[in-house]
């Protein structure tokens, strides 16, 4: 999988979890949760959804390492391969 195409699929997940959010004008380092208003349910929403759809587990300890785009996509290049 390419960087640019995980995003994609991170924007679209993004966007499945809070349809009202507009996850194209966050910027990479900004906090997911915060920028968007998710609440602690939608983003526990947003972290199960990246499980099933990229076979990649997130344990609860490491929930601080994907708080931004760029925080997450570095964390996933550790989990899957990204070119």
């Amino acid at each position: 999988m390419k960087e640019d195409e995980l995003k994609k699929t991170i924007y679209q997940m993004l966007k499945e979890i809070a349809p009202d959010t507009e996850p194209l004008n966050l910027k990479d380092e900004e906090n997911i949760q915060e920028t968007l208003y998710i609440d602690s349910y939608d983003a526990l929403q947003f972290i199960v959804a990246l499980d099933e759809r990229l076979g990649v587990e997130i344990p609860e300890q490491d929930y601080g390492k994907v708080k931004s785009i760029k925080d997450l996509i570095s964390y996933l290049k550790t989990k899957i391969k990204i070119t």
